[in-house]
């Protein structure tokens, strides 16, 4: 697909170590999110390591929704996911649940207790903390933890027929509290919660913990290599010990890579939620969001994102990616892939009174000169048309080439027309410019060899009115969680979002449909809306030509 599936990176160096070695004969990995949410760019990246990797060796990737928390998880989210995935470009071997393994989980859990490896533990959450001590001190054994194996098998048993509430009672694992590292600390693997599931639905009132669920659903799948995000580096002595205390004979190998930090950008599940329903974004698709629906919403093709995760690379550093460098990808690829048009988004009226009353010409333009595959399209010019406002001046400034009066500028494909005058309301705004044509100047060029500095997009009376949206980023700090004194709210940028009314586009473009995607000439690159009708069209510019970033 992208060269991503070739590219070497530190992940691969260690498989072909292991396959030179015979350590694997086989390569399987999988995507496990949890469906609390919707998928946002740096969930692409994991993504592309994921299904490339598979790609690479020819092995299998599957989809796995980690679901072990029913109280924030909801099918909707199953159903995004799985879409997001899709629209990048991949497609999993199997889509399995956590959920799937559920008994056989619970049966992990009692092979723990019966080995004395896991205890039935009565602290509250707060006591738990207080108990656990800090990274320089060493924790205290809970009071629980030397009961008898009966006795945990029974209290479990009691906690699983639903006799306890919930946070009355946990099943920890015995393992340390004097460790250095805290994740290994006696950690919760199994919690009381009277909620329905929606995958099992009321078959559950105890619900296992993640970083129990994930070794062992890994393990029993089959995986080979568990690729995950460097913040689990710290979970992978918890992981190891889960699989080697249950006697998984072919354990799976955990990789760490950094994950994906876009500035400019807020990916946390919680605040993304927040924005939602507090009404900030319109939805989990608002097209400033950095969302994969609202990536694709605001036009971003799937392949400059691969384009993009490909060219930041797989590595371990932390670093912060300028979002400026998805915009060069999105745009390198719109340039090369989308058909031209033209909008104007604050009309100006154009009289050109020497051009035949009722006379209408079709013009024959390209969609792109770079991709002649894509065709020509026809452009009706008439007596009356339409420009920028801003593409007018009274008394113009220095090197300013467009339309003032007197001066001569060429239309796109079109004529060579001189400003003659124009008309203004009471209040002295102009309303209407006068110019004259060159009839010989069809085409836009001058058969006597004249040249002219300006060259300007239009639209004919045939145009439609439209909205269209021009959106930017939606915080105006680079870090806009990262200071704990200030919210992430207050960072907002009041700009991200202005609506256009009565903007006009060229008729052709009556029938496009929501997705599509154009360039339209001097103002960027614009997708139909979703929300797009013919009675109302609607579209969003997914970014501006030319780059900031460098």
């Amino acid at each position: 697909m992208d060269e991503i599936n070739v590219t070497s990176n530190f992940i691969h160096d260690f498989i072909d170590e292991d396959l030179a070695a015979g350590r694997n004969t086989r390569i399987q990995t999988r995507f496990p999110p949890e469906p609390n949410g919707y998928l946002h760019i740096g969930h692409a990246k994991a993504i592309c390591i994921d299904f490339s990797t598979a790609e690479k060796y020819n092995g299998l990737c599957n989809l796995r929704l980690d679901d072990t928390n029913p109280s924030k998880e909801d099918v909707e989210y199953v159903e995004a996911i799985k879409e997001d995935i899709e629209w990048l470009g991949y497609k999993w071997n199997d889509c399995l649940y956590a959920s799937s393994y559920f008994d056989f989980i619970y049966e992990c859990a009692i092979k723990l207790i019966k080995k004395g490896k896991a205890f039935v533990c009565d602290l509250t959450a707060d006591e738990m903390r207080e108990y656990r001590g800090t990274l320089t001190e060493p924790g205290k054994n809970s009071p629980y933890r030397d009961r008898s194996i009966e006795e945990n098998l029974d209290l479990f048993e009691r906690m699983t027929k639903g006799e306890f509430k919930d946070g009355e009672k946990t099943l920890r694992a015995k393992i340390d509290m004097s460790s250095p590292n805290i994740n290994m600390r006696d950690p919760v693997i199994y919690r009381i919660a009277h909620i329905s599931h929606h995958q099992t639905g009321d078959k559950w009132c105890v619900y296992p913990m993640y970083d129990f669920a994930h070794p062992l659903s890994d393990a029993r799948e089959g995986v080979t290599y568990s690729l995950c995000s460097l913040e689990f580096e710290n979970h992978r002595p918890l992981y190891d010990w889960f699989i080697n205390e249950i006697g998984f004979e072919e354990p799976p190998r955990q990789i760490e890579f950094a994950r994906l930090n876009l500035n400019y950008c807020v990916t946390s599940k919680r605040k993304c939620l927040e924005m939602v329903k507090t009404g900030i974004v319109d939805g989990w698709d608002d097209p400033r969001m950095a969302t994969l629906c609202g990536m694709r919403r605001r036009g971003y093709p799937a392949a400059a994102i691969r384009d993009f995760i490909n060219k930041i690379g797989v590595s371990k550093a932390y670093s912060v990616v300028d979002y400026g460098l998805l915009e060069s990808c999105v745009r390198d690829n719109l340039n090369a892939n989308t058909p031209r048009a033209m909008a104007v988004l604050r009309p100006l009226k154009v009289i050109i009174d020497n051009y035949p009353d009722g006379q209408v010409e079709e013009i024959e333009v390209e969609n792109n000169p770079d991709k002649p595959e894509l065709g020509k399209r026809i452009v009706k010019f008439s007596k009356e048309i339409y420009v920028e406002q801003d593409d007018f001046m009274i008394e113009p400034v220095k090197k300013y080439f467009r339309l003032y009066p007197g001066n001569e500028v060429r239309l796109k494909g079109a004529y060579f027309v001189t400003c003659t005058g124009y008309d203004t309301d009471d209040e002295g705004n102009v309303t209407c410019l006068h110019c004259t044509y060159d009839p010989a100047t069809k085409g836009g060029d001058s058969p006597d060899g004249r040249k002219v500095k300006g060259t300007l997009h239009w639209v004919s009376a045939d145009s439609f009115p439209c909205e269209i949206r021009l959106y930017d980023r939606l915080f105006n700090t680079e870090n806009p969680a990262g200071d704990e004194n200030v919210s992430y709210l207050d960072n907002l940028n009041p700009n991200s979002l202005e609506i256009l009314e009565g903007c006009l586009v060229e008729g052709g473009l009556r029938d496009a449909k929501p997705g599509d995607t154009f360039q339209f000439m001097r103002q960027g690159y614009f997708c139909v809306d979703k929300t797009s009708t013919p009675d109302k069209p609607v579209f969003n510019r997914t970014v501006a030509l030319n780059s900031s970033w460098k």
